[in-house]
């Protein structure tokens, strides 16, 4: 059973008191890992048990906190919710800081995935001293990544000469593509590539919205009526830190496949964009200890051209190329352990080599349940046709 321990933030000009929750787990340890999950909205505690479970098993002393606004950390100590004006990337960090504080940890090994990438690289840029070594997985660092995330959809979908870019081309040009299509496009690819992805818009060509289509639509889906799943996916309130501070609201180009609309039917509930915290492109340089950069070949939303550029600007990186889509955190875990134990072990240069062997390791649960499954309904559906 999960233990979760609670830490109390003050309040603030712009955020009351509150309870900020969070757990350790596995052997403890004078240097933790902190391992901070995607988002901003998806929870650290309920959906990483499993996940806590092996690195424990591997020996690796894990904190997960539980981002403010978000699951057990979502309310002041009033009961109330918190407001948008409490949600900051640099007090989300500090809230890292003081977690590490009533541990009694001087520096910790920081793991983010995602949007949790950008957690992780903000706490090295204000906390570089409690910082022993860094793993970022599908590295979020710059709000101009959007150029290099329309450039690789793009890419793939429009402009290539392949079966799939063409059944796009004709879905948007016949208007059959409906409102989610780049959302299902993207995460049938990262799930499961173009062998999942072919038949899907084969079926949807045809006239049908098949149940892997649909599946793949709540799955990926954005917009007004965003689900909150409560202690696993809360975004209402932790997404003001999405569009205030990473320009989530982004003005469109007006070319197809715009993944800048992906958010924008959720625009005027959430402050508009000021400025990012940090220019982390530029901070890159003084982070002088171990990072392990995880870049998956089909991630989409954190393509691999945006972590390569920031791997060129760090002193001591070892960038391992996996066969997946966007987070191995959520998908693909085992070469995310293997790294962490790597990295609290000071064996990070061997990464690189022993890619192909952890890109092969089994997946586990839901991640990799989910492709095979979508994949066999679309063989279905298809057959039936």
């Amino acid at each position: 059973m999960t233990r979760i321990q609670r830490a109390l933030r003050p309040a603030t000009d712009r955020a009351p008191a509150f309870r900020l929750a969070y757990t350790r787990s596995g052997p403890p340890t004078d240097t933790p890992l902190v391992v901070i999950p995607g988002g901003p909205g998806l929870a650290s505690i309920q959906p990483y048990r499993a996940f806590r479970r092996r690195a424990a098993h591997r020996g690796l002393d894990v904190i997960m906190i539980e981002h403010r606004g978000v699951g057990h950390s979502r309310d002041d100590v009033s009961g109330r919710p918190l407001p948008h004006s409490a949600m900051w990337v640099t007090d989300v960090v500090d809230d890292i800081a003081a977690v590490l504080d009533r541990e009694g940890a001087r520096s910790a090994y920081i793991v983010g995935s995602s949007y949790g990438s950008y957690l992780a690289s903000s706490f090295a840029a204000r906390h570089p001293e409690r910082v022993s070594g860094m793993i970022l997985d599908s590295a979020l660092q710059s709000t101009s990544d959007l150029a290099l995330e329309r450039g690789r959809i793009r890419e793939l979908f429009w402009d290539a000469d392949t079966d799939a870019a063409q059944s796009v081309r004709r879905l948007i040009d016949t208007g059959q593509g409906g409102a989610h299509l780049l959302e299902v496009i993207r995460a049938a690819y990262e799930l499961g590539g173009d062998e999942l992805l072919r038949p899907l818009l084969a079926g949807r060509l045809a006239g049908a919205r098949s149940l892997a289509w649909r599946s793949l639509e709540l799955y990926a889906g954005r917009g007004e009526s965003i689900a909150r799943i409560p202690y696993f996916y809360e975004f209402e309130i932790a997404g003001a830190i999405g569009f205030r501070e990473l320009d989530y609201g982004a003005a469109p180009d007006g070319h197809p496949l715009d993944p800048a609309l992906t958010y924008a039917p959720l625009a005027h509930r959430f402050p508009p964009f000021t400025h990012e915290p940090f220019d982390l492109l530029r901070e890159a340089s003084s982070f002088v200890w171990p990072v392990v950069v995880l870049v998956g070949s089909r991630d989409l939303r954190t393509p691999p051209a945006a972590a390569r550029r920031f791997a060129t600007q760090l002193p001591d990186a070892a960038v391992i190329g996996l066969e997946n889509g966007h987070s191995a955190l959520d998908t693909h875990p085992a070469p995310l352990l293997n790294a962490m134990r790597h990295l609290v072990n000071g064996t990070t240069d061997r990464l690189p080599a022993l890619a192909r062997r952890l890109d092969a390791l089994p997946r586990p649960g839901l991640a990799g349940l989910l492709p095979r499954a979508l994949g066999a309904m679309s063989r279905v559906e298809t057959a039936w046709r």
